[in-house]
Formats: structure tokens, sequence, C-alpha cells
């Protein structure tokens, strides 16, 4: 057993409470004066010693303030039996009803963040499925039998095969796959802003992209296409049109000195020195040149390999999202989950309400002294 807030011990010291109480309220013996006795010599009277009256009483009050205590300080049980129950996770996107046909019971549950049960309402797709099936991994007792329902092919990857502590039952379900955008060379759009020296930069930089001309300037209402980069070097703040296509996942050239912080670099001259700049905006970015769009200013201008380089950054592949479900079947090999702790308040609780039940009986019982 452990106590994750050890310093809800200190309510102990309310046990002075009871104690003073006690002491104060003890038997109050009256002297009687005896004729008998007048004439004896007066003695030295013993000292008194500290005594507690109505003890039972005492020992039930000192016992429910402190289950008071250890109630505060959280006490977990650490080991015994834990429920292994089977779960079965159905990943979205998957028909959930269908695929759990007539077996209304088990624990079937959406593979989401917070693993909803399957009579929830089916959560939004995609899901980053390699990284939640990892987490459940960590959360479930290491004897659970695990069944998964992925789509075929399979989304949600990061990168790296999942690796779990137990054996999946793996269950890909052909889908067919969703439509993907194929990666182009990007249009620059460009907004307000802009003066005439940085418009001929970045035209000599669409030219050498694509061969087209620069677009029209687009009006601040208005976000760029989907595939196009956005330029917007003024001064003032991206539009909120803007900044809500950027958090969809567009790209935004902006001005070199905006403010804030959490820029990177991602592009250096041959000096080393840093060209291109970019911080993340919820599912897209902001970039910058890390100085005004002019030779003399931004010297790497000058390179004609610069075009390329740019485009290399901007228009990068980006990592593969689908992969066949039978190649992404969980490994072996992860740490084991530690057992979860169990809370005793529940029998704090009760152990409590006895103990207040039993105080107030002999409290208030009719066989107390006068003096109780």
């Amino acid at each position: 057993m452990s106590l994750l807030f050890p310093l809800g011990l200190l309510a102990l010291a309310a046990w002075l409470v009871p104690l003073l109480i006690h002491l104060a309220r003890r038997h109050q013996y009256a002297p009687l004066d005896f004729a008998a006795l007048r004439w004896l010599r007066a003695r030295i009277r013993p000292r008194q010693r500290v005594r507690f009256d109505e003890w039972p009483l005492l020992l039930v009050r000192l016992l429910l303030l402190a289950a008071l205590a250890l109630l505060l300080a959280r006490p977990v049980l650490h080991g015994g039996a834990a429920d292994t129950h089977a779960v079965t996770l159905v990943a979205p996107g998957l028909d959930g009803t269908a695929l759990r046909g007539q077996d209304t019971k088990g624990d079937w549950r959406w593979l989401s963040p917070g693993f909803p049960t399957l009579a929830d309402a089916a959560p939004p797709f995609p899901q980053p499925l390699a990284s939640l099936l990892r987490e459940l991994d960590q959360r479930l007792p290491a004897g659970s039998p695990l069944t998964v329902y992925v789509p075929d092919p399979m989304s949600g990857l990061d990168g790296e095969r999942p690796r779990l502590s137990r054996p999946v039952t793996w269950r890909p379900v052909p889908m067919a796959p969703p439509a993907t955008r194929v990666a182009a060379v990007p249009l620059l759009q460009i907004g307000g802003g802009i003066t005439e020296r940085e418009q001929r930069v970045l035209a000599a930089i669409q030219r050498a992209w694509s061969n087209q001309p620069l677009s029209p300037a687009r009006a601040a209402t208005t976000a760029p296409d989907d595939g196009q980069l956005g330029v917007w070097l003024a001064a003032e703040p991206l539009p909120t049109v803007w900044q809500a296509w950027v958090q969809q996942g567009g790209s935004v050239l902006v001005a070199s000195d905006p403010a804030g912080a959490g820029w990177m670099p991602v592009l250096r001259d041959a000096q080393g020195a840093s060209v291109l700049e970019y911080r993340p905006e919820g599912r897209g970015r902001l970039l910058r040149f890390t100085a005004a769009l002019s030779p003399p200013e931004l010297p790497a201008l000058r390179d004609p390999d610069l075009p390329r380089q740019l485009l290399g950054v901007i228009a990068a592949p980006a990592a593969p999202t689908l992969a066949p479900a039978a190649t992404q079947l969980p490994l072996r090999g992860a740490s084991a989950p530690l057992p979860a702790p169990r809370e005793l308040a529940p029998w704090l609780l009760a152990l409590i309400v006895l103990l207040f039940a039993v105080e107030r009986a002999m409290a208030t019982s009719p066989r107390r002294g006068a003096g109780a």
C-alpha cells in the first residue's frame, strides 16, 4: 500500500480536539464535609493523574479522525488480481455494428482518444491508430486479450510499426483507399503588402518552378486555394480567413519579422546562415525568410540554385500515411504495463460512516454519565 498524498496525514493533528474535550469534561466529584473527620490531621494531597473518562467513546472518535486523515492521504493498494477481460477495438471508418453482429456481450470499443464504447457515436476519421494502440496497450492489464479491426489499407501511421507488450488478434477489413492528391509544384498566391521589388523576386521564383507568371493578388477575405503557397508580407497580422486556411493544412510565407517564437531553420546557405525558417500552426505551417526579399539584405537570393532548394523544402514529399494492414501487425517486445493500483477510498468511506454511526450511538446513549 502507498499514499498518493502523504501530506493528508497532517490531519491527524485533529486528535488533539477529542483529547482536550475528554480532559476538560471529566466527571467532577463535589467535596462532602463529614463531621467525624474534621479533627483529623490534614495530609498532603496526592498528585492527580491524567485520566480519561469514557475511553471507549474517545477511542472511537480517534479512529474516526484517523480514517478521515487516511482518506485525505489517498491510499492505494498495489498488486492483487486484475480484471483481464477481453477487449475488441474497431478503427473509425468501419461499421462497428456489423462487425459486432449479434454479440452483445464483450468489451467493444472505438480505436479513438478515450476509447469510447461502441454504443457511442462513431468518432471522426482518420485517427492516429498506431499511437492509440500503444496507449491502450499500456492501459490494459498484462493478461487482457486484444482484438483489433483495422481498415485495409490502414491509415494513421506515424513512421514506426507499433510494438506492443501482448499478442494481438489482427483483423484487417478491406476498404477502398481514400483519394489522395498528387503532389505538384506549388503556385505562389500573393496577398496584401507586397512591394514591387518583392513581387519581382517572387515572380522570378515562380518562373523557375513552373515557368508561369504570378497570379493576381488576392484579397484578405479570400484564402489561397489548395496546393498554393500563400504569400502575406504585410506588416498587419495574417487575416482571419488565411489563419483558418493555415490551421487546416495550408502554408503561408509571411514577413521576415513577425512576432512570436518557435521558429526553426529549414534552409541554410553555403556559409551555414539560416535563409528560411518555419513554424507549425495547426495542421499547416508558416514560412519566413530571415531578411527582406532583397539581394543586398538576403545574399542567398543571388544563388541560382536557391529556387530548387526552396522547392525541396516547400514541396517536400509527405510521409506515407497508408500501408497494407498486414504489414502493420504490431510487433512484440514493448514493456509490460504496470499494474494499476486500486483506490481504497470506497472502503474508507464505508468505514467512516460506520465509525460515525457508532460514535453518535455512544455519545447519545442514555447510559452516559451526566458529566460526559
